[in-house]
């Protein structure tokens, strides 16, 4: 006896529910036996005793009954093919549906559909096929408007969370980015019910990719809840899981979209040299140079260093960081220390394009600088981006010397800078330089500081004292900025 395929070929639409056919009052169908709720992915007409060989499941099986006999072996063969309802015409061979057929039906839990005379059995299928064009119809729409909604997501300055709430806005459900362990890294949308958010802990342990085989996505059910979860690429076992309470066409393809996104995102940057920036920092983690290691980092120096807040003030997350780093182009990122967590340190080829402003963030950028000189670089971005928020502008770049300072030898320069301003200690020193770099603005220093302008405005006063010097001459001014930039 043959048996159906174990995966049926996908349909060329997506399903149409049933009762969206019976709608259609122009064919004049009737349920008249079996449940409403059934899904049609294909019309089919046969007259044969057993059609059974010949369906693929989810069919809408037209049929007059010509040699129609045992109406329960009849259904109970519908039913094990997986035909989705039966339609029956009436005349010329049976002038109503058999009676045993409308109890075979109930019996098996079959839909039975009455089909008048004036209805000819190619009618249903052309109306079938409409309602399947107008069904994808809608998907394509959908799809393109949750593509659109999810790009425009991944470009914002929190991308990761965003993603999340735009995918979870469109499936009308919970978004969830998951580690292998189960923790949660991001979430947003309704949170489920407890048993079936630990329902779906446990399907992301399955597609997490700690072991060979693992499944790159999984499905499952819990009670009236629809699970699902998809390993992401770039991630280290990061799994992005979702809850919803219904499944409509579109939604795998949506959350497939949404998966590429955050695999991108939370992937880190390497390069071809990524092997040899590893052996970089170990050999400076075990005691090298910064001379000794730089062979291996490449023609890619010299570097810039920056560094960067979120313009809101709200503190940046691992994945958030990262992402920044991706779209600069390196993978060289410091989401923050415990001293100063809200700052991310990026690491920058310097043979890398321009540093464009970044919506949402505010950046300090240094100016290219050799590995020897990072130390002082990251200082150089560190001041650059007090700059950037005092005077709320989103970029500020560190320039190198140039002009008439470039002239002077670099260790005459900082000899004559180390004696000018040896009177002040560092805090004086910083506070000078900011001040002057911002022209002497008492609100703007205090902002950059994160210190009240009276505070500027005492520091600024001893200042002049221990040095002796009138901060109002510009000759005074011009020096103490030139010795400042070459300290």
């Amino acid at each position: 006896m043959p048996t159906p395929p174990a995966t049926a070929p996908q349909p060329p639409a997506p399903p149409i529910p049933l009762a969206e056919l019976l709608a259609r009052e122009d064919l004049g169908l009737r349920r008249i036996a079996g449940p409403a709720d059934a899904e049609l992915l294909w019309v089919h007409t046969s007259e044969m005793a057993d059609p059974y060989p010949y369906l693929l499941g989810g069919e809408l099986l037209l049929s007059a009954g010509v040699l129609l006999t045992d109406p329960d072996r009849y259904v109970a063969r519908l039913v094990e093919a997986g035909a989705a309802a039966l339609g029956f015409g009436v005349r010329p061979v049976y002038e109503a549906v058999p009676e045993a057929l409308v109890e075979a039906c109930d019996r098996y839990g079959l839909p039975l559909l009455e089909v008048p005379p004036q209805t000819p059995f190619t009618t249903i299928a052309r109306a079938v096929w409409r309602l399947m064009a107008e069904a994808r119809h809608r998907e394509l729409r959908r799809v393109t408007r949750a593509q659109q909604a999810l790009a425009t997501a991944a470009a914002r300055p929190d991308p990761v969370p965003a993603v999340l709430h735009q995918l979870a806005t469109q499936l009308s459900g919970r978004a969830v980015l998951l580690t292998a362990r189960g923790e949660e890294v991001h979430a947003a949308g309704r949170r489920p019910h407890p048993e079936a958010a630990a329902a779906l802990a446990r399907l992301a342990r399955v597609v997490a990719r700690e072991r060979p085989g693992s499944p790159a996505s999984a499905t499952d059910t819990h009670g009236d809840t629809h699970l699902a979860a998809y390993a992401l690429g770039g991630g280290e076992g990061l799994v992005l899981s979702l809850a919803t309470h219904r499944r409509e066409p579109g939604d795998h393809t949506v959350a497939g979209i949404a998966v590429v996104l955050l695999s991108l995102l939370a992937a880190p940057h390497q390069g071809a040299d990524a092997a040899d920036r590893s052996a970089a920092l170990v050999r400076l983690l075990l005691g090298a140079t910064p001379a000794e290691v730089a062979p291996l980092l490449g023609p890619d120096g010299p570097w810039t260093v920056i560094h960067a807040r979120r313009s809101d003030g709200t503190t940046p997350d691992a994945l958030t960081a990262g992402a920044l780093g991706a779209s600069l182009g390196s993978a060289l990122v410091d989401a923050g220390r415990e001293d100063d967590d809200e700052t991310v340190r990026v690491l920058l080829p310097a043979t890398a394009s321009e540093t464009p402003p970044h919506p949402g963030w505010t950046l300090g950028v240094s100016a290219p600088a050799p590995l020897p000189a990072l130390a002082a670089a990251d200082t150089r971005a560190a001041r650059a981006l007090a700059h950037a928020e005092a005077t709320r502008t989103p970029l500020k770049v560190d320039a190198p010397v140039t002009g008439l300072a470039a002239l002077i030898p670099s260790d005459q320069a900082a000899a004559h800078a180390r004696t000018l301003l040896a009177p002040l200690t560092p805090s004086l020193t910083d506070t000078l330089r900011c001040w002057l770099s911002l022209h002497g603005s008492w609100d703007r220093t205090a902002v950059a500081l994160f210190v009240h302008r009276n505070t500027v405005r005492q520091r600024i006063g001893r200042c002049a004292e221990l040095l002796d010097v009138d901060l109002n001459d510009m000759d005074v001014r011009t020096e103490l900025w030139f010795a400042l930039r070459r300290e």
